[in-house]
């Protein structure tokens, strides 16, 4: 069957894309093992503890006062709703023509269109900025960061969710965007200075954050927005051979399948049971089965995974 040309999101809730966007499967290295729907990809159980390595983007977006986009999640998303976060995350779609899915060579030019198509798509779905504003040509990949976080603080201490990513960092500055969120994916939006941006992570402000956006602006935010012009027109900060690995905080550990820390350990593949059986699988996405069936939901959109009569 070939597969479609454009990806349709009008009308589709958040269980929609759940059930029909396929993530793009990886390695501890970033290379291609398969391809899984968001359901599977995102389940934290205790036969996959972080769920199934898989490829993302974060799009940091500037205007031209050097401030930078950011978007509080909306409450009807599945995984970490309600957080502050960077202007756009999401997931490079395996199935798609123009594809989506970016290989090493791509990887290394720093080029990779794949990944910047999916971030163009993903802005205009969540945020309502047109292609036209957001010329894939102007987008800047800096480095990839894989990182995992179960979702305790949404879906409590065995929560059945959670992210464990390669996740590729863009930087785009334009003039001008006209916003028009979603509401069933952002519930608000704020332009800030990198000063502000320090005042509203402070423990004071009560404010929750992605466990993503919470290492980047950590670890390399400051150093990247600290001369945006070079960051965006040269290579200073463009690191394509290395991939920066952190476990999330400690709020953040656990879920149904116990997570614990591993990359910060240095920890290899093995350190992760599905990740070691890719290893042991020759480069494959093991089969695996399905757990999508042992989810639970009650009325305050809180999940939980358990085995049904």
């Amino acid at each position: 069957m070939s597969a479609p040309t454009v990806w349709e999101g009008a009308g589709m809730s958040q269980l929609d894309f759940m059930h029909k966007d396929e993530c793009v499967l990886l390695d501890m290295e970033d290379k291609i093992v398969g391809h899984d729907n968001k359901y599977e990809s995102h389940i934290f159980c205790p036969e996959r503890p972080r769920g199934k390595l898989h490829r993302a983007f974060s799009v940091f977006l500037f205007n031209d006062k050097g401030e930078l986009l950011l978007q509080q999640r909306a409450k009807e998303k599945i995984t970490f709703p309600g957080v502050w976060t960077n202007t756009c995350c999401s997931h490079p779609l395996f199935g798609y023509q123009p594809s989506e899915v970016d290989g090493p060579e791509e990887v290394k030019r720093g080029d990779v269109p794949g990944v910047k198509r999916a971030a163009v798509r993903k802005l205009e779905h969540e945020l309502g900025i047109s292609p036209s504003q957001v010329p894939i040509e102007d987008f800047k990949f800096l480095t990839r960061l894989h990182y995992w976080a179960a979702d305790v603080v949404t879906h409590g201490p065995a929560s059945p969710w959670g992210e464990h990513e390669i996740d590729y960092i863009l930087f785009i500055q334009v003039k001008d965007v006209e916003l028009k969120p979603n509401p069933e994916e952002v519930m608000d939006t704020k332009w800030v200075t990198y000063v502000e941006l320090l005042e509203m992570m402070m423990p004071s402000s009560n404010l929750l954050w992605s466990p993503w956006f919470r290492i980047i602006a950590t670890k390399f935010l400051g150093t990247w927005w600290k001369d945006l012009p070079k960051t965006l027109s040269t290579d200073l900060h463009f690191d394509p051979d290395n991939i920066h690995r952190f476990d999330c905080s400690e709020e953040h550990m656990g879920g149904a399948g116990g997570a614990g820390p591993w990359l910060d350990l240095k920890g290899s593949e093995f350190g992760d049971l599905w990740l070691g059986q890719v290893r042991v699988n020759q480069g494959k996405a093991p089969e695996t089965p399905s757990m999508k069936h042992l989810l639970q939901k009650d009325d305050k959109n809180v999940w939980r995974l358990e085995a049904t009569e």
